[in-house]
């Protein structure tokens, strides 16, 4: 039998892969572009705004949408929040009750909220609450003709729409991630209390001995990096719609899978970071 073809098919195949493979890094460089570009127009607005009295970004809307992402979500946040804190106590107190340990319930679970908990879960919630609805919003804004109404009456999109939308969402998951704090240690104080029986000055003297300034410092330092996220990513997938009503759906279903990605790749880079500088 004559076997040339087959290499002939075999290189075609790997020309077809490291194709595919150089499309889909170009494609995820051009979105990161997109978005550092999207970043540093608001960055720009925000300073025209602060330097120029003349220049606004609209601050009623701004308003609105802190009412719409952060006062909407405070709901879901604390139940979501108080779940947590109850796991965490009710998961650690077996193993820790091996060593006579129960009552360290109270440092673990203050710790691991500060700094891990509070944030990323806050954010997590926050991108399926409000991050989906802003990019279905602009997205239907889009395919509405909305966005070009906007320009041709020299309205700038990323300054009265983008802009609002982005401080809204980095400003409310800081105060939610505040609230989620407190709600999660709380709940993790009643169940050490009134289940596992740890005197009251015992819980609260343990969770003040391990907490420092320094942990609430860099769980809001990473919750205003993950609104920023949230915000950018929901702005950037909703003026890119195109193709109808499938093109919105799209860019929602991305937005939540974008920003999960993003949340907790930068959550990583923050770990790692913090863990050189000691702030661990």
């Amino acid at each position: 039998m004559n076997d040339t073809p087959q290499p002939a098919k075999q290189d075609s195949a790997v020309v077809r892969s490291i194709t595919g493979l150089g499309g889909f890094v170009n494609g995820q460089i051009e979105y990161v572009g997109g978005l550092a570009v999207l970043l540093a127009q608001v960055v720009g607005w925000v300073a025209s705004s602060l330097i120029f009295r003349k220049v606004r970004f609209g601050r009623h809307a701004f308003y609105q949408q802190l009412v719409r992402i952060g006062v909407m979500s405070t709901g879901i946040i604390v139940l979501v929040s108080a779940c947590i804190g109850l796991i965490m106590v009710l998961q650690m107190a077996p193993p820790l009750e091996t060593f006579g340990q129960t009552d360290k319930v109270a440092n673990i679970n203050a710790i691991a909220v500060l700094r891990e908990l509070g944030p990323l879960i806050s954010a997590i919630v926050l991108t399926g609450f409000a991050g989906a609805s802003v990019a279905a919003e602009l997205g239907t804004m889009v395919v509405g003709e909305e966005i070009e109404a906007l320009e041709s009456m020299a309205l700038n999109p990323v300054r009265f729409l983008v802009l609002p939308r982005v401080l809204a969402t980095v400003i409310g998951l800081v105060v939610l991630c505040v609230i989620a704090d407190i709600v999660a240690m709380l709940a993790g104080a009643v169940v050490g209390i009134f289940m596992l029986d740890i005197p009251p000055k015992v819980f609260y003297h343990n969770t003040l001995e391990q907490i420092s300034v320094s942990d609430l410092f860099t769980g809001l330092v990473k919750a205003g990096v993950f609104g920023g996220l949230i915000g950018l990513i929901a702005c950037y997938n909703g003026l890119r719609v195109s193709g109808g009503a499938a093109g919105v759906g799209k860019a929602t279903t991305l937005t939540v899978v974008h920003s999960i990605v993003g949340i907790i790749s930068a959550d990583l880079l923050f770990t790692a970071v913090f863990y050189r500088l000691g702030w661990t």
